[in-house]
């Protein structure tokens, strides 16, 4: 409804804007939880419609239930200064209406303080405080002509001197919401900053009520108007809804919509189209049109041919070279986009044009990435654990499944970490990484009384010698040995768990086991580890490093091994070097 008929939007943020000045009488968390919903979705939506007003007094609801301590700051500071910045608002008024009456320029001339969220915004953005907030009030000079506003803003500037890089011209380049005014921030005489917007009534009544100011609803419209192209951009993401079956991932769309940093160019006939800032001339395509995105096979910008991923700049005239014969977009493209609606437009032509691709790609994908845990996909995917996907991502088969992660509406680790996560729960069949020896070659485990079965070791918790051990019966991989604390085995039916033990085995059997070590650097980390390996004859199988928050270095070490003793060994000799800070045996 929202994408065909304004009025439902003003009526929502009308309605929201009730919610708001009700959420007293909410508890703390739905408070919060509204608020923070508010901030992010319906304030902005008023802003890009040029309602100011709402937009205005729902951020300083928000800021009230989401940081109640610096809105009660703002509020008692700001107040306390009030018969001062009055007094000054005065002087100021009167100085422009001076101004006007030499000019022989009927106008009004008005002070309006800032409000709460802005000034708090300023605050937070440029680290200050609020004394060192100067322009808490902007002075709005209204009058009959845009000759008018440029004669007045001339003569302003002749009275008092500019702040340097703070004069801005909406009326000749307005807002995307269609705001125009002229903006300046100046210097009095005496050394106090303010802000001054100059405008046109027409222009006052616009930048405060936005399309509500002139809103002519006609059920039969031949030609695109002011109003049609404010909302167009409601109605491109309202129809990708369809698309987009994950409702974060449309949430995400919207946002993004919302706060990209807008930039103008320009087409060959001169239309304006609104990007966000780093778009690049497939980003200009999809804002076209859909399908000239899909057929885009090159682009000219200034008359000159350019690579599809050139970023654009203000001003720009881009034109796109398409094909009839283009076989749609590439993936690549998803790696250089900036705009949210060409990137759901683009996943939006991957899932429809290329289903049978996208579901041989992301089995092939999601089956790799079972190998790495040592199990098949029908040992990953089966009907138990795939219900607890399809909860979380809404896919009815299979296919669908494989389909999307094809196409990029999820990734590989989303859908394969909540497969596993079915198993780290309790399914029938745990987790296996992949197993360092497949059978009870050397009679090294005892299950059950019995030696010479079919064995393999857990890599989520690598058992070693002198691990307290249990056996879990698997379906067609024999039994899979596991320590007793393996996190894995909390949940699953004790039926299928048997005795295990470890008996004397032949000598130069090792056993993979995962260490954690943390360092103060990477360097410190993989000198110690090599050191020790080195000096106790070992072999390392893997070795991985990254940084935590701390930016304290992370390795992840598998070495192997033939007994818990020497786990301990090299745990100790390891933590004993340098500018080590923990060493510890993966546990999962």
């Amino acid at each position: 409804a929202m994408a065909k008929d304004i009025r439902v939007i003003i009526i929502k943020l009308a309605d929201r804007l009730h919610n708001m000045r009700s959420l007293n009488f909410l508890s703390k968390e739905r408070q919060q939880k509204m608020a923070r919903e508010t901030l992010d979705i319906y304030a902005p939506i008023a802003g890009r419609l040029g309602i100011s007003q709402i937009k205005c007094e729902l951020e300083d609801l928000c800021l009230k239930y989401l940081d109640p301590g610096a809105f009660e700051y703002l509020v008692e500071n700001i107040h306390q200064k009030l018969e001062e910045r009055n007094r000054f608002v005065d002087y100021v008024v009167e100085e422009i209406n001076c101004i006007l009456k030499e000019s022989n320029i009927h106008g009004e001339v008005f002070g309006r303080p800032k409000h709460f969220y802005s000034i708090y915004k300023k605050m937070k953005e440029k680290h200050k405080s609020l004394e060192q907030i100067y322009d808490l009030t902007a002075v709005r000079v209204i009058v009959g002509t845009v000759d008018e506003c440029y004669e007045v803003f001339g003569k302003i500037l002749k009275k008092w001197k500019p702040v340097p890089g703070r004069i801005k011209d909406y009326i000749a380049t307005p807002k995307p919401n269609f705001y125009q005014s002229l903006h300046t921030t100046v210097v009095t005489n005496f050394g106090q900053p303010f802000e001054i917007q100059i405008r046109t009534e027409e222009m006052h009544r616009t930048a405060e009520y936005g399309i509500a100011a002139h809103w002519k609803y006609k059920e039969h419209r031949d030609e695109e108007t002011s109003l049609d192209a404010r909302i167009a951009w409601i109605r491109e993401v309202m129809e990708l809804q369809g698309g987009l079956k994950d409702s974060k991932e449309f949430m995400d769309t919207v946002k993004g919509e919302l706060y990209s940093t807008e930039l103008l160019v320009f087409t060959p006939k001169s239309k304006v189209v609104s990007l966000p800032k780093g778009a690049t001339p497939v980003d200009f395509a999809y804002a076209i049109h859909s399908e000239v995105g899909n057929r885009c096979t090159g682009a000219r910008v200034n008359g000159k041919i350019v690579p599809l991923n050139t970023e654009l700049e203000l001003g720009d005239v881009v034109e796109i070279i398409t094909s009839p014969n283009s076989k749609g977009p590439s993936r690549d493209w998803l790696k250089f986009i900036k705009s949210s609606s060409a990137r759901a437009k683009i996943k939006s032509f991957f899932k429809k044009e290329m289903k049978e691709e996208n579901i041989r790609l992301g089995k092939s994908m999601i089956e790799e990435a079972a190998k790495r845990k040592g199990m098949t996909l029908a040992e990953l995917v089966t009907p138990e654990s795939f219900k607890k996907v399809s909860e979380k991502f809404s896919f009815d088969t299979p296919d669908e499944m494989y389909s999307a992660i094809g196409y990029g509406g999820v990734t590989v680790n989303q859908v394969f970490f909540k497969l596993l996560d079915y198993f780290r729960k309790g399914s029938p069949t745990p987790i296996v990484a992949r197993p360092f020896r497949s059978k009870n070659e050397h009679g090294s485990v005892i299950v059950n009384g019995e030696t010479g079965l079919l064995v393999s070791f857990a890599g989520c918790c690598s058992p070693v010698p002198g691990d307290e051990i249990v056996g879990f019966v698997t379906h067609g991989r024999g039994v899979v040995i596991h320590r007793k604390d393996c996190p894995n085995m909390r949940n699953v039916d004790p039926g299928r768990l048997q005795p295990a033990e470890w008996v004397e085995q032949a000598g130069g059997v090792n056993f993979k086991v995962a260490i954690v070590v943390t360092a103060e650097d990477q360097g410190a980390a993989l000198a110690a580890i090599s050191g020790v390996v080195a000096d106790m004859k070992l072999s390392i199988s893997s070795i991985n490093g990254r940084n935590d928050k701390s930016n304290y270095a992370i390795v992840d070490v598998t070495v192997g091994l033939p007994s818990r003793q020497d786990v301990v060994e090299l745990i100790n000799r390891i933590s004993a070097r340098p500018k080590i800070l923990n060493v510890h045996r993966l546990n999962n």
